[in-house]
């Protein structure tokens, strides 16, 4: 059964909470369903105002989950009061607790040289029963043919059941979309940063900041060269035009 969604900006996010979504993930896995996940906030549906391949990405999802505290006020507003936040640290800690007795086999696609190892053995010690097929690092490139049928040959041996992806937005939703097809894998979910916070690579921002919809911030403090074009543009920008789309002065299709 499809998940209703909620029209942000023409991006259609998911009517979602943690749990609602683990149940979702759990009946595809079961089921063997074919899908990606995409881990969404103001970021990717901003990104998606200039690039219509990578809306039509995001609303061809499996899922589309309210990675963002914006996302779950603009669900909230739009009537969908059990919408709450599905981040995708907190998301992939939650799976993974779940294969702990589901069985559910992992791969881990993404990161920097060493962090895809380093985040399997960090949720190894704190999920002791959980099943780890592999890992692959990918080069800051496309991959090329050889690495294609590495990558395709080592998942096709340990036949995981969710193939986490850890790049960035767009790269890992653009990513997914087009090796979904190509690989023997039934589900990816693109969780970017969840790489780096659970290999104890990056800090996370505290829970308070979290909540409030401060995370940016505590980001943006983080790593100001890398992340202020992306918050300082975005976030006002995004904030004006969903305003625009609440008040009714400028209509998205739906998705």
């Amino acid at each position: 059964m499809a998940i209703e969604r909620v029209n942000v900006l023409g991006a259609g996010i998911s009517i979602l909470n943690l749990r609602t979504a683990l149940d979702a993930i759990a009946a595809a896995v079961r089921e063997k369903r074919k899908g990606y996940i995409c881990v969404t906030g103001v970021h990717g549906v901003m990104e998606a105002q200039d690039d219509a391949a990578f809306k039509k990405i995001l609303n061809g999802a499996f899922l589309c989950t309210p990675d963002g505290m914006p996302m779950v006020w603009a669900g909230k507003l739009n009537g969908h009061r059990e919408m709450s936040r599905v981040y995708g640290p907190d998301l992939m800690l939650e799976v993974c607790a779940w294969s702990e007795t589901s069985g559910a086999k992992h791969f881990f696609y993404g990161g920097a040289d060493g962090v895809a190892e380093q985040l399997a053995h960090k949720l190894r010690e704190k999920f002791p029963k959980l099943q780890v097929a592999g890992t692959f690092t990918p080069p800051f490139r496309a991959l090329n043919e050889v690495e294609l049928k590495q990558l395709s040959e080592k998942i096709s041996a340990t036949k995981p059941d969710i193939l986490w992806v850890g790049l960035s937005t767009p790269k890992q939703e653009k990513f997914m979309a087009e090796f979904l097809p190509k690989l023997d894998v039934p589900l990816m979910v693109g969780v970017g940063a969840a790489f780096d916070f659970h290999s104890g690579r990056t800090k996370q921002a505290p829970r308070w900041m979290q909540r409030s919809g401060l995370e940016w911030f505590f980001r943006l403090c983080s790593e100001p060269r890398r992340l202020g074009k992306r918050y300082l543009r975005n976030n006002p920008l995004f904030v004006a035009k969903f305003f625009a789309q609440l008040a009714r002065w400028k209509n998205y299709p739906s998705p």
